[in-house]
């Protein structure tokens, strides 16, 4: 078990943790809470040795292995799989043991690191990590693609990938669902239900805490407190908690009072001399309570829209997608995503868009927002609509090298919604009421937080008073309280709002109706998020079967009927010839998987050293020949794809 006893923490001259004692066991799933900067992080930094106590006893059982996801971004030209496959250090130790005995004469040794492989996994590691990866939302199509292909926050992806593909006795997940879309969120879900070991997470998605935690660790203050239950047990425990807190606090400054005045009524009679002394050393021996100080919480609200048009927008048979690249060859058509959308937006609406990664919901968001413009079909806006749109990717709207001041003047002289006034002192007013205060109104956007760009471009939209909300994943980088103001602010606004977010409870309080993104089209869904969960598991379980019939049929070939004679005229002397190398091919696979399936069968039974070494040595040839066999193949049939086109 892992326990702190009496523990402090410092960072700097600051004091994270205070004396601080918990106990967590052997399987527990625990929920890390507390406000930004209270030490969460730093409280993993602990677990995970990069930081060592101030004062007091940590000890964790030395004998556990552990699993983090590395925050620095991967630079390789790996491939997808095997760079997660790499994240299995038991695998990685097997396999570099069995090269070092591979070199020495040793046959015991080698039988050793033969089973040590075996036991690792090496048979199914392949797709294990691709099962990993297909469900953080890759396609099948990318499993081979570099990692330096992928984007940001695919690659974040991938060492969350790498991570669980760790067999670990720790888990420690800092925020694992900033970069998740809500289907991924869903299978990341139902994957950490099933992990058996003990896990630490720290989030701000309360329905996810509320999945995947049965205990909660409260930082405040330096305090650490452990609650039994997930994350609403714990504020509904916490809040019964303040309230006797401050019941305490009142029973005993009016206890107090009524010393204090019996004092000072009697302490200069003889006669109430000896009394009045006893309750002054009463007085001196309390132990104070301190009061229950709510910290400020941060609000804001979206102002009444100076106009409603209705309808906000018309689609009528709209492709939304990209156009060409700049360097692409002329004549090459645009990207379609989304057809033949037809639909309305009409004033008051409140639109969650869902649909699985890739297929289209930011696509849709960017050409409502101007971002992009239809490929075809018709876009009608509103008179008068004006759209307050928060990107993905906070920069597609902030500049880096601009403070926030810069950002504020630069939206006042393009025009000034009614009512706002553009002067300095106005504008820096403005800023303060989301918390960008003092030399924060002159920092550069590049050097702020995630929060705090999420914050500035909830402040920009508030100033243009939209009436029309595009929102793609405003929560990612908020914490708590802030997606709590935003959920409220968001319910009190008279416009239209249409969300997309992985934050079920956003979706739930804000929306009341959903537009399904699915097979290039938009549909209305008809069910509500639990629904859509299932919908979710359903499609990922699909993809996984895909993945697992395609290696199938890669690497156990069955005999197949000839495909059929081309009717309009002959198969040409090429096709013949690439056809009648395949088959041999097939043959050779098969000849090979039968022999493979024949040595991993003797070796599953007890075996002299000798003997399990020279069976291991065949099995690793036989697994070469495979990969070079169905290399060959699949160049083959692009071979006779091209000649039969």
């Amino acid at each position: 078990m892992i326990t702190l006893k009496n523990v402090t923490l410092r960072r700097s001259a600051k004091v994270l943790l205070d004396n601080a004692s918990i106990t967590l066991n052997p399987g527990e799933k625990v929920g890390l809470v507390g406000r930004n900067g209270a030490g969460k992080t730093s409280l993993f930094a602990l677990l995970n040795g990069t930081l060592h106590e101030d004062a007091g006893d940590f000890s964790l059982p030395a004998q556990w292995r552990m699993a983090q996801v590395a925050q620095d971004m991967p630079e390789t030209e790996q491939s997808a799989t095997d760079f997660v496959i790499e994240g299995d250090a038991v695998l990685l130790d097997a396999q570099n043991e069995v090269h070092a005995a591979e070199t020495t004469d040793d046959g015991e040794r080698m039988a050793h690191a033969y089973m040590a492989l075996h036991d690792a996994g090496a048979h199914d590691a392949q797709s294990r990590a691709q099962a990993l990866i297909l469900g953080l939302g890759f396609k099948t199509t990318e499993l081979n693609n570099p990692v330096n292909s992928f984007s940001g926050g695919w690659r974040m992806r991938l060492q969350l990938a790498r991570a669980l593909m760790c067999p670990s006795d720790l888990l420690l997940l800092d925020e694992p669902t900033n970069h998740l879309d809500l289907d991924a969120l869903v299978w990341l879900e139902a994957w950490l239900k099933r992990y058996d070991g003990t896990m630490v997470v720290i989030s701000h998605d309360r329905e996810f805490l509320d999945a995947v935690t049965s205990v909660t660790l409260h930082i405040d203050a330096g305090k650490l407190t452990r609650y039994g239950g997930n994350y609403s047990t714990f504020e509904d425990m916490r809040a019964q908690q303040m309230e006797l807190q401050q019941n305490s606090y009142i029973k005993q400054q009016d206890k107090i009072a009524h010393l204090q005045s019996f004092i000072s009524r009697f302490k200069a009679k003889a006669s109430k001399a000896k009394q009045a002394q006893s309750r002054v050393k009463a007085l001196e021996r309390m132990e104070r309570l301190a009061p229950v100080l709510a910290s400020a919480e941060f609000t804001f609200e979206f102002k009444e829209p100076a106009n409603l048009p209705n309808p906000m927008l018309a689609m009528e048979d709209a492709c939304f997608g990209y156009p060409p690249a700049e360097d692409a060859p002329e004549g090459t058509p645009p990207t379609v995503i989304v057809r033949n959308v037809s639909k309305s937006v009409m004033a008051g609406q409140r639109i969650g868009i869902l649909g699985a990664n890739g297929q289209g919901k930011s696509t849709l968001v960017k050409t409502v927002a101007r971002a992009l413009a239809p490929i075809s079909g018709i876009v009608q806006e509103g008179k008068g609509l004006n759209i307050g749109y928060f990107a993905q990717q906070e920069l597609d709207v902030l500049r880096p090298l601009d403070n926030p001041l810069e950002h504020m003047t630069r939206m006042a002289k393009e025009g000034l919604p009614a009512g706002q006034s553009a002067r300095e002192q106005d504008l820096r007013t403005f800023l303060g009421t989301f918390n960008f205060g003092g030399d924060m109104v002159k920092q550069p956007v590049g050097t702020m937080s995630g929060g705090e760009k999420a914050r500035l471009v909830l402040c920009m939209i508030v100033w243009q008073r939209p009436n029309l909300l595009l929102l793609d994943e405003p929560t990612n980088h908020l914490d708590l309280a802030t997606r709590e103001a935003l959920s409220m602010a968001l319910n009190e606004f008279e416009g239209t709002v249409m969300l997309v977010s992985h934050d079920r409870s956003l979706l739930r309080s804000v929306c009341d109706e959903f537009w399904l993104v699915s097979r290039g089209g938009v549909e209305p869904f008809d069910g509500d998020l639990d629904d859509y969960q299932r919908y979710l598991l359903d499609e990922a379980k699909r993809a996984r079967e895909e993945l697992k019939a395609s290696l199938k049929d890669a690497r156990e070939v069955v005999t197949q009927a000839p495909p059929p004679v081309l009717a309009h005229k002959k198969i040409s002397a090429i096709l013949k010839t690439l056809r009648r190398d395949q088959g041999k091919l097939e043959q050779s696979m098969l000849d090979r998987q039968t022999r493979k399936h024949a040595i991993e069968a003797r070796l599953s039974k007890p075996l002299p050293a000798q003997e399990i070494g020279e069976l291991g040595l065949e099995l690793k040839k036989i697994d070469e020949e495979l990969a070079g066999y169905e290399e060959k193949w699949l160049a083959i049939s692009e071979q006779i794809e091209a000649e039969e086109a």
